[in-house]
């Protein structure tokens, strides 16, 4: 299908409208189209630092941690994410902001031309990570933070060689996309490890072979969590220690979770790049993501919103969640506002979730792959379940009836987390 370009006059949702609709699916692993208009676009070798984060969790928080501190340095930073939350602008930071409207429709008429002139159709997401590249090259940005959005080896962002790759953790998840055991979903992440780069891999677990045998192959730097590097929580609850065998560092806690701080560190370490203790301190501080363990207060409760959507990710919310309830023991009950993707492991997350969850109020939610109700009373077999027709009412139910004692977490996917930012943007919150 050759559908008629909007003008660079129309709006950005114009402009994502149509990108959604060029191609014939929305998730077309495959470099095969993409590199030949990355190249057209002059994309593909930067003259700039690039460090490239895979994984199955923590990308986000890992990738905003390192934006963070390089901004706090001075760095102009391109810092490239997804999914967004709220506004498609989430996806491209310049200097830790959102990039404008006006700067991606022009990015994206520069794609569309490229493409045009390849001869060839690019997926929603490919054609919306190229316009972040192309932002970052006009903009002459110093350092390129990039999330792979989905695997690694044929991920759009892999389009750009790395100079540091970062490979957080693996889990089961995307199992139909990237293969149903550790070591095949591990095969995909280690594929954006280049020649002789330096590889940080954040994984509590034991290393997977896929990944070793590719830092071999590529004759690759490997420094892992609890081996090469090592974090440790002091007891004032506010600061936390990093250590390696070249260094000690004592650093701020922070918003996010310290498995990723340490990790975004231990790259910042090996990546070339100049940061002061001051930046490290700085940029950990600010480093702030929603949806990641974001805690707010709204009407005078205390609400969690985490976008945890598989059980790795759901572990390391109960991590943080437990951490959180042992400071602050005024809690001693938990109600989940919760909704999930149809193509998600439900019942894992639930069984994972059931000894800290004391009440779930329950909805579909408004996207295709929901899970619908009956699914998600299924898995919620032998619980105390209250049912809403959807996930703001379930929110305003929550908010209204939650006692002194009970905090609310609001969990399952990203989408259920918009679904109550919408409701709370609407009520001016």
């Amino acid at each position: 299908m050759n559908l008629t370009a909007p003008l660079s006059t129309d709006s950005l949702q114009t402009w994502l409208d149509y990108w959604s609709h060029v191609h014939v699916t929305g998730i077309d692993l495959g470099l095969e189209r993409v590199i030949p208009v990355a190249e057209k676009l002059g994309v593909t070798h930067p003259q700039a630092k690039v460090i490239t984060v895979a994984g199955t969790n923590g990308k986000g928080s890992t990738t905003t941690t390192l934006a963070s501190i390089l901004n706090a340095q001075g760095y102009q930073v391109g810092l490239y994410q997804s999914p967004h939350i709220y506004r498609f602008n989430e996806r491209v930071k310049l200097a830790g902001q959102e990039v404008s409207d006006e700067l991606l429709i022009e990015a994206f008429v520069q794609v569309d031309q490229a493409r045009r002139e390849c001869d060839l159709s690019l997926s929603f997401f490919e054609a919306t990570t190229l316009a972040a590249f192309v932002i970052f090259k006009q903009q002459k940005c110093d350092v390129w933070v990039l999330e792979v959005g989905l695997g690694g080896r044929l991920d759009v962002v892999n389009v750009v060689n790395p100079n540091v790759a970062v490979i957080t953790n693996i889990g089961l998840d995307h199992t139909d996309w990237l293969g149903d055991t550790i070591e095949k979903i591990a095969f995909e992440k280690a594929g954006i490890i280049r020649p002789d780069i330096p590889v940080i891999f954040g994984g509590q677990q034991i290393l997977p072979t896929s990944i070793q045998d590719k830092v071999i192959a590529c004759n690759a730097t490997l420094s892992c969590l609890n081996q090469d590097y090592f974090y440790q929580a002091n007891d004032d609850g506010k600061t936390w220690t990093f250590s390696s065998s070249a260094l000690t560092l004592k650093l701020p806690c922070g918003q996010l979770a310290l498995d990723n701080i340490s990790t975004a560190v231990a790259a910042l370490l090996v990546s070339g790049l100049k940061v002061s203790q001051t930046a490290l301190e700085q940029g950990i501080i600010q480093a702030h993501l929603q949806g990641r363990f974001e805690i707010r207060e709204i009407s005078g409760k205390t609400v969690i919103f985490d976008a945890g959507h598989n059980p790795h990710g759901v572990e390391f919310l109960l991590k943080q969640l437990r951490n959180y309830l042992e400071y602050n023991k005024q809690y001693t009950e938990v109600i989940a506002v919760f909704s999930m993707l149809a193509d998600k492991d439900i019942d894992s997350v639930v069984n994972l979730l059931k000894n800290t969850v004391l009440m779930w109020k329950i909805a579909p939610m408004d996207v295709p792959r929901a899970a619908p109700l009956k699914q998600l009373e299924s898995a919620l077999q032998g619980e105390t379940v209250q049912q809403y027709s959807n996930v703001q009412v379930a929110f305003k139910s929550a908010l209204e009836e939650t006692k002194n004692n009970q905090l609310i977490l609001v969990c399952g996917s990203f989408h259920t987390l918009e679904a109550v930012w919408e409701y709370l943007e609407n009520v001016n919150e």
